[in-house]
């Protein structure tokens, strides 16, 4: 790597400024830099699914993939299909509250 090419880099970490960033920060950058943010976002919905709907629904499901900005969701029997398409948006407005962007936009159980 260049020395020019070099100290570009060290000065978007440090906010041009020649200060330490925190790993956190540093983080943030990276993932927005690789452009994997709304993979990652994708996968916080999927990881927060057990959070917000609770231990007696996780059980029954699992959350399989999202697509376009759908969530997949298996779910063990047809009642509990039944009742979770009547919540399916407020469970949408829950995650993207949850991962702290609109990432989800609908839910479909299967």
């Amino acid at each position: 790597m260049s020395t020019a090419r070099a100290g570009r880099k060290r000065d978007r970490l440090s906010g041009n400024r020649g200060r330490p960033v925190s790993i956190q920060e540093a983080m943030l950058i990276l993932v927005r830099d690789l452009g994997i943010a709304p993979k990652m976002a994708q996968y916080d919905v999927i990881a927060a699914w057990p959070d917000v709907v609770g231990p007696q629904i996780a059980r029954v499901t699992s959350p399989e993939r999202m697509e376009n900005g759908v969530l997949y969701v298996g779910v063990a029997t047809a009642p509990w299909r039944a009742e979770l398409s009547m919540k399916r948006l407020e469970l949408v407005e829950k995650l993207n509250k949850r991962v702290g962007t609109r990432v989800l936009s609908d839910i479909r159980f299967r």
